[in-house]
């Protein structure tokens, strides 16, 4: 059984730097691309940044120069690293996984429960 956990985010100020992981389990990861999505109350959930089995890296240009998303060496962790947080980047915060060799921005397979972010002014 596939299964995704994300750590637990936080309460931060703006202009601080927060840390995101991923655990993945239940299949071999490495053959996977994984993503982070955002949503908060009432909104879809976003795309904010995928990375590739290979690890080429793609992101939502809200975010883009601040976060930044990277992969363990055993592929089955991901990270998500924010900086420069702002207070419109506050959102539940949720990890995807999808098989292939390509790198997405939506059709994930497998998610995780999602963890909460929250960026004070």
């Amino acid at each position: 059984q596939v299964r995704l956990v994300e750590s637990r985010g936080g309460l931060v100020q703006a202009g601080d730097s927060l840390r995101l992981s991923c655990a993945a389990s239940g299949t071999t990861f490495s053959t996977y691309a994984m993503g982070w999505f955002r949503q908060t109350p009432g909104k879809e959930r976003e795309f904010v940044a995928s990375i590739s089995w290979s690890g080429v890296t793609y992101y939502a240009d809200s975010v883009k120069g601040r976060f930044t998303i990277s992969r363990g060496n055993a592929k089955n962790t991901v990270y998500l690293q924010m900086n420069s947080l702002k207070p419109e980047d506050t959102a539940v915060y949720y990890c995807a996984a999808r098989k292939g060799s390509g790198i997405y921005v939506d059709k994930f397979d497998y998610w995780g429960q999602g963890t909460q972010v929250t960026v004070s002014s």
